[in-house]
C-alpha cells in the first residue's frame, strides 16, 4: 500500500564511516570536489554510498548546474524551469579535480537541460574533452540525459569522443514510468536514446540502470532487462529505491538480497557483460570495477556492499 510514512530498512541496509587511510581519502576527496566548485549526484542524489566511494578516491560529477529541467518523482535533485547557464570553467575544473584526484576511471553525469537547445550536449561534449586532454589515460564514463530524443545532439556529443561507456537510465519498468518519472520522459525514448547511441559508437560501452521497490513485479524486471538486452545494452546496475523524502514516490517493497541474485543470475544469462546487483547499488556503484568485469562475469554477478 502506497504511504507517505517513511519505511524502516530491512537489517542488510548497513553502511560504515570510512576510518584510517578510507577517511583521509574521503576528506581529500570532499576537498577536490568543492574547492573546484563543483557538484556531484553522490550529495545531491543522497547516494547511500558516499562514505565507501569517497573513501576509495572515486566520485560521480554532475555537470551543468545543481538543478534540472525535469521534475521525476524519485530524484532529490531540485527542479527549475530555466537554469543558470552552464558555467564556462566548469570543463576546466573537473579536469582538474580529475587530476589532483589522481582517478583512473571518472563518471561524469548529467541534469536534464530541455531549456537549451542541444539539451546540454555540448556542454557535456566540453566536459569529457577537457578530462581528456589533461588526463588522456583516465577512462571516462558519461551518464547522460535523453536529450529529448535529439540525434543530432546525440551525435554531436558522441562523434569522436574519448569515451569508454555512454550510460543511460531507464530507471524502472515500463508500466510505472510515467508515475515515477517525468512527463517528458519515457520508457521507449529512453530505449532509443540507447539503440541509437550503440549504432553511432559501437566502439563503446553501453549501459544502463534499474530501480526497484516502486511497485514493479519480478516478471517486469524480467522484461525491462529483455529490452535492454535487445538494443545490445551491455552493462546494467539494479538496485533498492529509497525515497529522498516527502513528496516523492514511496517505497512499496524491499527485494531481499537473494531476490537481486536471482536478477543478476538472469541478467547473466541474458547475455549483459557485466552486472551489479544489490540492494545499495546505483548507477555508477564501482563503475570502473564493473567496466573492467565485463569481459569476465564474475560467477556470482554482484558486488559485495
Amino acid at each position: 500500500m502506497l504511504t507517505g510514512e517513511r519505511q524502516r530498512l530491512p537489517s542488510w541496509f548497513k553502511t560504515t564511516l570510512p576510518t584510517g587511510k578510507k577517511l583521509v581519502r574521503y576528506n581529500q576527496t570532499t576537498s577536490s570536489i568543492h574547492d573546484n566548485a563543483l557538484h556531484t549526484v553522490c550529495e545531491e542524489a543522497k547516494c547511500p554510498n558516499v562514505h565507501d566511494c569517497w573513501g576509495r578516491g572515486t566520485a560521480t560529477f554532475m555537470v551543468a548546474g545543481q538543478h534540472c529541467t525535469r521534475g521525476c518523482r524519485f530524484c532529490a535533485v531540485s527542479t527549475l524551469k530555466k537554469p543558470p547557464l552552464p558555467d564556462s570553467n566548469e570543463p576546466e575544473n573537473l579536469a582538474l579535480a580529475v587530476e589532483n584526484m589522481g582517478l583512473s576511471h571518472v563518471v561524469i553525469t548529467v541534469v536534464n537541460r530541455d531549456d537549451l537547445d542541444d539539451s546540454g550536449a555540448s556542454h557535456y561534449r566540453a566536459c569529457i574533452d577537457a578530462v581528456h586532454q589533461r588526463t588522456p589515460d583516465v577512462q571516462i564514463e558519461l551518464l547522460c540525459s535523453d536529450l529529448a530524443g535529439d540525434t543530432d545532439a546525440l551525435s554531436s556529443l558522441l562523434d569522436g569522443a574519448p569515451l569508454q561507456v555512454f550510460a543511460h537510465n531507464i530507471e524502472c519498468v515500463e508500466r510505472l514510468t510515467p508515475n515515477v518519472r517525468d512527463p517528458r520522459a519515457s520508457f521507449d525514448q529512453s530505449l532509443f536514446i540507447l539503440e541509437t547511441a550503440k549504432k553511432i559508437r559501437p566502439d563503446v560501452v553501453t549501459k544502463s540502470s534499474i530501480m526497484v521497490g516502486l511497485g514493479e513485479t519480478n516478471e517486469e524486471v524480467t522484461s525491462a532487462m529483455k529490452s535492454l538486452r535487445n538494443i545490445d545494452v551491455d552493462l546494467l546496475t539494479l538496485g533498492q529505491y529509497l525515497s529522498p523524502g516527502k513528496g516523492h514516490h514511496p517505497v512499496v517493497s524491499f527485494p531481499t538480497p537473494e531476490q537481486f541474485d536471482i536478477w543478476a543470475n538472469e541478467a547473466k544469462d541474458l547475455g549483459f557483460s557485466g552486472v551489479a546487483s544489490g540492494p545499495l547499488v546505483r548507477s555508477s556503484y564501482r563503475a570502473a570495477e564493473l567496466l573492467d568485469g565485463a569481459n569476465g562475469f564474475s560467477s556470482e554477478g554482484v558486488f559485495e556492499i
